[in-house]
C-alpha cells in the first residue's frame, strides 16, 4: 500500500490539466450544472452531467441530524499545491488526510459528518494509485473514482452532483468544498449558501481568489489546519507578510526570460 505520508510518488499522476486555479478576477462557468436530486446507493442511482453521461451516487445514511459534507477535489488540489510551492509536491508537503479528518469532525460541533474524495485514474496507472485510494478509505473517507480518458474526463460534475444529494436530504448544514476550482465551483457554491447552508473553501490564499470575494463562502487556507502538513510550506503569503518584509524569488531565471525574447 501506498503511505501518502512517506511516498514521493505523485498521488495525482499523469498531465495536471483538471481545475486550473482561478485569480481574483475568473468568470464563473456558467455550463449547466446538477441539481439537487435524491441519494441513492452507488451503482443503483445515478446522477446525469452535461455530457449526458451518468455515474452512481453513494446512499446516504438514515437519520435525521444535521450533516456536514467535505468533498476533496484530489487532482485540483495536487495541481495547486506544486503551483504554490512551485515544486512537484511530496511526502513531507502533502496535505495529512488524518489531520483534515480530526479537524472536520471538531468543528462539526457533534453533527453528522460525511467525507468523499474525488479523483481521476489515467489509463495505467491502476495499480500504482490503488494504494493510496485504499489509504485514503483508511482515513475515513468514501473515494469517487473515475477513469481520465480524455481531456474532459474531470470529476467536477460528480463532485457537484454528491453535493446536490444531499441538500436534497433536508439535513445539509455545512460543505467543505477543497479545491481552488472557482469557475466550476463558485455559482452553485453560492446558489447553496443562500438557502441556508453553510459554505467553506479549503484551498491556498495564492489561488482561491474566488472564495476569498465572496460573500457567501468562509475561505480557510490549508496550512490553517492543525497538522495537515508535516512542516510550513516553502510559500510568502502576501496577506500575513511578516512586519519586517519577506522576499519572493523568481520563478524563472533572468537568462531564461532573457533567451525566450
Amino acid at each position: 500500500m501506498i503511505d501518502p505520508f512517506t511516498t514521493d510518488e505523485p498521488l495525482i499522476p499523469g498531465p495536471v490539466t483538471h481545475g486550473a486555479p482561478d485569480g481574483p478576477t475568473a468568470e464563473v462557468d456558467e455550463a449547466p450544472r446538477p441539481r439537487p436530486g435524491p441519494g441513492g446507493s452507488a451503482g443503483a442511482a445515478t446522477a446525469p452531467t452535461p455530457n449526458g453521461h451518468a455515474f452512481p451516487l453513494l446512499s446516504v445514511p438514515e437519520s435525521s441530524e444535521p450533516l456536514d459534507v467535505l468533498v476533496w477535489d484530489a487532482p485540483n488540489i495536487d495541481a495547486t499545491l506544486a503551483q504554490v510551492i512551485d515544486a512537484k509536491p511530496s511526502a513531507s508537503n502533502r496535505p495529512r488526510y488524518d489531520a483534515i479528518a480530526a479537524w472536520f469532525v471538531n468543528s462539526a460541533k457533534g453533527h453528522d459528518v460525511e467525507g468523499a474524495v474525488f479523483a481521476n485514474i489515467p489509463p495505467g496507472f491502476a495499480m500504482q494509485m490503488r494504494g493510496w485510494v485504499e489509504a485514503v478509505r483508511s482515513f475515513g473517507f468514501a473515494v469517487f473514482a473515475k477513469p481520465k480518458l480524455i481531456d474532459g474526463d474531470d470529476i467536477d460534475d460528480a463532485m457537484l452532483a454528491h453535493i446536490a444529494s444531499r441538500a436534497a436530504t433536508g439535513r445539509l448544514r455545512r460543505v467543505v468544498v477543497a479545491s481552488g476550482d472557482g469557475r466550476n465551483f463558485l455559482g452553485p457554491l453560492q446558489e447553496l449558501a443562500r438557502t441556508g447552508v453553510d459554505i467553506v473553501v479549503l484551498s491556498f490564499f495564492e489561488v482561491a481568489g474566488y472564495a476569498q470575494e465572496s460573500e457567501f463562502i468562509t475561505f480557510i487556507d490549508l496550512e490553517e489546519v492543525p497538522g495537515a502538513f508535516l512542516a510550513p510550506l516553502d510559500r510568502v503569503r502576501l496577506d500575513s507578510l511578516p512586519p519586517e518584509g519577506a522576499w519572493l524569488r523568481p520563478t524563472k531565471a533572468l537568462r531564461e526570460v532573457a533567451a525566450s525574447n
